[in-house]
């Protein structure tokens, strides 16, 4: 399986910096061309330009709803959508109500992922919920998984890369296990090389989100070049 993986078709470029300047987006988008990434993930404010740097490149756009802490009402985070699907994003990664999941309050949470899916799903996006595991207990894990299915997420995600851990390797299998084999997962947070992007698209991940994008298709041509 090793030399058979297109490893950057599973790379969601992502430089989410609240410092990140109109010149770091450009190169971000101008790798995403150059090295085949599936998408750029960028703070939404940047969606216009990515948009317009990728062009008909055929490299998607996501941006973060609710980023990083996923505290904002769901109203919020509706009209943040929105605004993120006219400015010409793709895919949405929001950010679950993690103080809501962990008062048991799983209506609010459900209702939350499912009101952005509703005018995402209305465009045509794709919607990515971020579990944020570093916080949450192994049934925490399943439950925001279950809800987000529910939902009619299109994703389950790992992390925000901005919480104190990033995706594990069983986290992974137990989101994988937990929504089936047809949802996506994406692991996010920490993966920079590509043995670690491997490791986690064994255990099931569809997608990877990491600033180390280039890092990691160069490390594949190595890999390859090893006849590993």
């Amino acid at each position: 399986m090793k030399g058979h993986v297109d490893v950057a078709k599973y790379i969601d470029h992502t430089n989410l910096k609240p410092y990140a300047t109109r010149e770091d987006i450009i190169r971000l988008c101008e790798e995403a061309k150059k090295y085949g990434f599936y998408a750029v993930c960028v703070n939404p404010y940047r969606v216009r330009l990515a948009k317009e740097v990728l062009g008909d490149s055929g490299v998607k756009v996501a941006t973060v709803i609710g980023f990083p802490l996923g505290a904002t009402p769901t109203e919020v985070k509706v009209f943040e959508a929105k605004k993120a699907l006219e400015d010409g994003a793709d895919e949405l990664d929001m950010v679950i109500n993690i103080g809501a999941l962990k008062d048991g309050d799983y209506e609010y949470v459900k209702n939350d992922i499912a009101e952005v899916v509703k005018v995402a799903h209305e465009r045509g996006a794709k919607v990515k919920v971020i579990i944020e595991t570093c916080y949450l207990t192994e049934e925490e894990k399943v439950k925001a998984c279950e809800l987000a299915k529910e939902a009619g997420a299109d994703f389950v995600k790992t992390s925000t890369g901005f919480g104190t851990g990033g995706a594990t390797v069983e986290d992974v299998k137990l989101m994988r296990r937990t929504v089936g084999p047809e949802m996506g997962v994406k692991a996010s947070g920490g993966v920079r090389t590509y043995e670690q992007a491997l490791a986690m698209i064994e255990a099931g991940a569809t997608r990877i989100g990491t600033s180390s994008g280039v890092k990691i298709v160069e490390g594949a041509k190595n890999a390859g070049n090893s006849g590993s």
